[in-house]
């Protein structure tokens, strides 16, 4: 990736709607209500042989600095500052507006190579609007329709024309291997429980935008994190509610968004608010993880307003008896106000994903199996006993094995909830979920017909 470009404009033109277009799937929310993207969002874009970093930036609009619309457009400022090359988009249909021409002086003020960005120019009702675009001062517009895809030829040549250096450069760099894959990292969580905080603490800059408003994190924002010499993908998420309490399109999209960062996540941070830790909705989100089967960090924020000297003891023992289907989580007390304990966490998630993706060689894995059948035979069903023949491990990312034997389906499930909870102890596997799968040996003589004497 040799340069990033910035995608700006006053809200709901379109911005989210182009970068989904370049980065080539749906990372950003869309919506026709204006104001749905408040983060910089970084993606790797790719148009013709180009490849390239682009921000998805809130739409810039007046306001105070202290307000929310206000922190959002301090976000859209640090883009800027940060990329090589502008997308100024405006709306075709609507043509230009006095809130157009107000940041477009905006823009020509950063002195960075800009190009004009006509949106929603498909049919004849954006013709009109794109030749208004002339008046912005910002060069020739390029009509495009970022919802068809129209436009992006021009588009590319666009791009060459503002950054000849960098755009030679990206064509003529062949693809090198590629190095260790970062850690993808999910911190999910209740609303307000500081998941944005956090992950700013951890950048050391103010990236994602917070503030004592709940529910400021809307789309799934990843972030690029080296933490002693380890790379990592970090996503911050929207706060997950009850479903009951979830009536607006945009939070319906805003969850959905969160659930698709932790299918894809490696970990998940679930960070709990300390003054309110073990609520219905944590335990919920727990469960989603371990069914999804994501390795797991408790991270317990907040800890600096904690005024009970004896709770961090408390911690594993209460850890354990809300969790036990991931019993030996790893728990951190941690504050992202302070920075208290994030090295610990780190650890923790680098451990998880370790164990996450441990595998068990089969000849020790039967050796332990055969002890745990005599320390603990299978009960008989219906006045027959059920013979467990050996085990395997058929994959890691999470630790699945399968068990032969005979009538898998009369295994009672106490059974193997047993032979899961030796198995997490005796291989070390702790706060990870386990896959154990029984499945019935082929008769070899099934389907043979008895021989006539």
């Amino acid at each position: 990736m040799s340069f990033t470009i910035a995608i700006v404009g006053r809200p709901n033109v379109g911005k989210s709607t182009l970068f989904n277009r370049l980065v080539g799937r749906r990372l950003a929310l869309v919506d026709d209500l204006p104001g749905v993207t408040r983060d910089r969002r970084l993606g790797e874009a790719r148009l013709g042989d180009l490849e390239f970093f682009v921000f998805d930036t809130a739409g810039l609009e007046e306001s105070t600095p202290t307000s929310l619309a206000g922190r959002m457009v301090q976000q859209t400022q640090a883009a800027i500052e940060h990329a090589d090359a502008i997308f100024f988009v405006m709306d075709a249909r609507i043509g230009v507006t006095p809130a157009d021409r107000a940041f477009a002086a905006h823009v020509r003020k950063a002195g960075k190579p800009t190009i004009l960005v006509a949106n929603k120019s498909e049919g004849k009702a954006g013709e009109a609007g794109a030749m208004e675009a002339y008046a912005l001062g910002l060069g020739d517009p390029v009509s495009v329709s970022a919802e068809h895809g129209d436009g992006f030829v021009e588009l590319y040549d666009a791009i060459r024309e503002a950054l000849p250096k960098e755009t030679a450069a990206a064509s003529e760099t062949a693809e090198r291997p590629d190095a260790e894959k970062p850690i993808r990292v999910a911190v999910v969580g209740r609303p307000n429980s500081g998941k944005s905080t956090l992950i700013n603490r951890l950048l050391g800059e103010e990236r994602l935008l917070t503030g004592p408003e709940a529910g400021i994190t809307r789309d799934s924002i990843a972030v690029e994190l080296n933490w002693h010499g380890r790379d990592f993908l970090v996503h911050d998420t929207a706060g997950m509610r009850r479903r009951s309490r979830i009536e607006e399109k945009l939070e319906k999209l805003s969850v959905a968004d969160t659930l698709l960062a932790i299918r894809f996540a490696d970990v998940v941070v679930l960070l709990m608010d300390t003054t309110q830790s073990f609520e219905e909705q944590d335990l919920r989100i727990a469960d989603l993880v371990e069914r999804e089967g994501r390795a797991l960090v408790i991270g317990m924020n907040k800890w600096d307003l904690n005024e009970d000297r004896h709770a961090a003891g408390k911690l594993r023992s209460e850890t354990d008896h809300w969790l036990p289907q991931v019993r030996g989580v790893p728990v951190v007390a941690l504050s992202g106000q302070t920075g208290e304990g994030l090295d610990r966490l780190m650890k923790g998630v680098v451990d998880a994903y370790e164990v996450w993706n441990k595998r068990v060689s089969t000849s020790a894995l039967n050796r332990w199996f055969e002890d745990a059948i005599s320390a603990h035979p299978p009960p008989a069903v219906s006045g027959r006993r059920l013979k467990l023949n050996y085990m395997t491990q058929t994959k890691a990312r999470p630790p699945s094995f399968v068990i032969f034997c005979t009538r898998a389906d009369a295994v009672p499930d106490a059974y193997t909830r047993y032979l899961t909870n030796e198995l997490r102890v005796s291989f070390d596997l702790p706060g990870v979920p386990i896959r154990l799968t029984l499945r019935e040996k082929k008769n070899p003589f099934e389907g043979r017909k008895k021989k006539q004497r």
